[in-house]
């Protein structure tokens, strides 16, 4: 782990315990979508760590003070399609956040990424963001929408995953050192079709039960 850069793998019980409902194939898609949810709130607690506050007016039943509010505008972008089941998650977290979608592939005969689809809020110059992705493999992907969002100055970006593979996390610190990346665990390794092991299968595929 020590030439993984800019990663913070939670271990928590309780976050542990579930990825292992994710992990289990017998799992159905909607305890699959329900859990991945769950996790994705917790995820979000760290990854909004260092979200800047301001102090605001505020009237409790006994008095008038003043009380911290998160002053940052974020915005939370989902890898499609799988990165869709991590969006409530945050946004139960992050009921002000705004929300961005690329669709992004990888062509195995034209051995390169594909973008289909790419809509982000306006003036998205300067803001923080939180990437989501439950599954960090290859890494190509992933590279591909952050050279997109740099495309658009954006501030400070975040990826989260629930798995990743060392191979994906170096290529992300080789190309783009600046990001931060949080996850559950790091897996084993890549399988010849680039699969996590011992991974939890397709999430898309999970999600959605198009299996």
């Amino acid at each position: 782990m020590k030439t993984l850069k800019n990663l913070t793998v939670l271990e928590h019980p309780l976050l542990q315990d579930k990825l292992s409902t994710l992990r289990d194939k017998s799992t159905t898609s909607h305890s699959f979508r329900a859990t991945l949810s769950e996790i994705s709130t917790f995820l979000a607690y760290e990854a909004t760590r260092e979200l800047s506050v301001k102090l605001e007016p505020l009237e409790t039943p006994l008095e008038k003070t003043k009380a911290p509010r998160v002053s940052d505008d974020v915005v939370i972008v989902s890898i499609l399609r799988a990165g869709e089941g991590m969006v409530d998650g945050f946004l139960r977290a992050l009921p002000f956040a705004r929300v961005g979608h690329v669709g992004i592939y990888r062509d195995k005969v034209m051995n390169n990424t594909v973008e289909y689809y790419f809509r982000v809020p306006e003036s998205f110059r300067g803001k923080k963001v939180f990437l989501l992705d439950p599954l960090l493999a290859t890494g190509d992907t992933v590279l591909a929408a952050l050279d997109r969002l740099k495309q658009y100055g954006v501030g400070p970006i975040t990826f989260i995953s629930v798995l990743s593979s060392k191979v994906g996390i170096k290529k992300i610190n080789a190309a783009h050192p600046d990001v931060k990346i949080i996850t559950l665990s790091v897996e084993r390794e890549l399988n010849g079709k680039g699969y996590l092991l011992p991974g939890l299968g397709d999430a898309g595929d999970r999600l959605f039960r198009t299996l």
